[in-house]
């Protein structure tokens, strides 16, 4: 399979969303917004892999474009539970880094994707 940093880096942040959500959970007994989080921050990934395997160029269109809204549902979840002491601001800063650069891909690969669509 072809390399893509997009589908690197969503499967790397999945892998700290899964580590952040389980910290959450077994740490602080929070469960409804941690698996808020989980669900968001590892669905990114999965619509990626999607994407890859779409059948035509406006399935991979669209599963990005729903990757990206995922990503930024991340944001919001991200920003609510350092803003609420559940995750601490020190901890929180590669996440929240991490979760802008997805956005920022993935919003430049639907950008470019919807563009090469209309031609």
């Amino acid at each position: 399979m072809r390399e893509s940093p997009v589908r690197d880096k969503s499967y790397s942040f999945a892998l700290c969303i899964v580590a952040v959500a389980r910290q959450l959970q077994d740490g602080k007994r929070e469960y409804v917004l941690s698996r808020q989080l989980l669900r968001a921050g590892t669905s990114i990934g999965a619509n990626v892999e999607e994407a890859t395997a779409g059948q035509t160029h406006k399935d991979f269109t669209a599963k990005m474009a729903v990757a990206s809204k995922e990503a930024r549902e991340t944001l919001y979840w991200l920003r609510l539970l350092t803003d609420s002491d559940y995750i601490a601001q020190a901890d929180a800063q590669n996440l929240l880094a991490d979760c802008s650069e997805l956005i920022r891909m993935l919003t430049a690969i639907v950008k470019t994707a919807q563009q090469e669509g209309s031609v």
